[in-house]
């Protein structure tokens, strides 16, 4: 949840963008940036024929991340917000979600079991998010893993697995038994911190509750 805490420095870029995009339908631009999470996922999951794909995968993960952005601030500055359009925002912020990390999860560069896990804990805690809402409460943006968090890592952590790759050729590091992919690490700190981001969104909404 570290770098949601700047979320007003990355405002000031992304307004100029927004102006210039009024005429845009915010829905039309969700799309868009749920085209770009499939093709990142694309990306990633052949990635191993050719290396230069992971760094074809952060492209389109940060088109993604850059448009997803965006479809709100259009949306707010033409009048055109509405639970409609906030409803689709996080039904194809899911679907990116399992796109990008799916990619990544059948990857050649993860264990499928971590792959998983990772997938479940991230849909989780987005689950505890919007359904604190749901029952009554303010949606729920607290916890250890926040979307920006995500995906900076998303964007830094295959750029160091393609360096690595030029180094060792299987990308793995560790000792004995316990080597991973650079990859492979992001995706087990991805079910690590998923989960225990969901598990403190059911106890801080299940407080609210009680209050």
């Amino acid at each position: 949840m570290v770098l949601d805490r700047y979320r007003n420095i990355a405002d000031k870029f992304l307004l100029p963008i927004a102006n210039h995009m009024l005429n845009a339908n915010p829905n039309i631009v969700s799309g868009i940036a749920l085209s770009f999470a499939l093709a990142a996922g694309i990306a990633f999951y052949v990635s191993y024929m050719a290396h230069w794909l992971l760094i074809l995968a952060v492209l389109f993960t940060f088109l993604n991340a850059l448009f997803d952005a965006l479809d709100g601030k259009i949306a707010r500055l033409t009048a055109k917000s509405s639970a409609k359009g906030d409803f689709l925002d996080h039904v194809l912020d899911r679907y990116a979600d399992i796109f990008i990390l799916g990619g990544i999860a059948l990857s050649p560069y993860c264990n499928q079991l971590i792959g998983m896990i990772a997938v479940l804990g991230v849909l989780l805690l987005s689950y505890m998010g919007t359904q604190a809402q749901a029952v009554g409460c303010k949606r729920e943006y607290g916890g250890i893993l926040g979307r920006a968090d995500r995906l900076i890592l998303l964007i830094i952590v295959p750029i160091v697995q393609f360096i690595f790759l030029a180094f060792i050729p299987d990308g793995k590091i560790g000792v004995y038994n316990m080597r991973f992919t650079i990859l492979e690490y992001m995706m087990i700190w991805f079910a690590i911190a998923g989960n225990i981001t969901a598990i403190q969104r059911i106890f801080s909404t299940w407080k609210k509750l009680n209050s």
